[in-house]
């Protein structure tokens, strides 16, 4: 019916608008300009295949659970989030030198800092 067509429409829309372009700033955010094509395109590629295996699988798993199918989705956004919130560094105001050395969970040397303060204009005269 057209009613269920304008719901999927819609659903994509605000989809896309809202948290389906995450995977691509989190990526763009995370990684330097060397290693940031390939760390898309595997971001790319493990989007893209979790999307199609939901889309093969959810019919099977909709008979297998009835009307508790969503509480896998449910179960599983709740990983997602706990993953986000205490794994994902934020990132705002920071370089990649600064975002990479929170992944490596060591402090940058003095004098890396003070380049960095340079370079962002805090030098004190």
């Amino acid at each position: 019916s057209y009613v269920s067509m304008v719901a999927i429409f819609l659903f994509v829309i605000f989809f896309e608008v809202g948290p389906g372009p995450i995977p691509w700033f989190i990526v763009a955010e995370l990684f330097s300009q060397g290693p940031r094509p390939a760390a898309i395109a595997i971001a790319g590629f493990c989007n893209w295949a979790c999307n199609f295996i939901v889309g093969m699988c959810f019919q099977y798993i909709a008979d297998l659970c009835g009307p508790y199918v969503f509480a896998i989705f449910a179960a599983l956004l709740l990983v997602f989030f706990l993953f986000a919130y205490f794994k994902v560094p934020e990132t705002k105001g920071k370089s990649f030198e600064e975002i990479a050395a929170v992944f490596r969970r060591k402090k940058l040397p003095a004098k890396a800092m003070t380049e960095l303060e340079v370079l962002r204009g805090r030098e004190e005269a």
